[in-house]
């Protein structure tokens, strides 16, 4: 995986990581829930959330990312329950554009 940028931010939207693996452009966004009892990481990806996300990649492709325009996109969650790598879990493919 090479990182591409990092805390992209635009009107509406934010990606927390986007990076380049075998010719896939890859937006990450980052869930950290260290209390369980409102729901975990995986809960606060949110409908309204994805939203943002996808408006923000769409915005980068735009602009500063127009030379990846063309690559196969997708989009995956890193949940996390403490800032400790062993609770890490990585979905590829966590939520689609549509």
């Amino acid at each position: 995986m090479r990182i591409l940028a990092r805390n992209v931010h635009c009107r509406g939207g934010e990606i927390d990581l986007i990076g380049l693996h075998d010719g896939t452009l890859v937006f990450f966004e980052v869930r950290l829930r260290a209390d369980e009892r409102f729901g975990g990481a995986a809960d606060s990806l949110t409908a309204r959330k994805r939203r943002r996300v996808v408006l923000a990649a769409r915005w980068w492709l735009a602009g500063a990312g127009r030379a990846h325009a063309e690559r196969p996109c997708r989009f995956d969650a890193i949940l996390l329950r403490a800032l400790d790598e062993t609770t890490l879990r990585w979905i590829r493919g966590a939520f689609d554009a549509d």
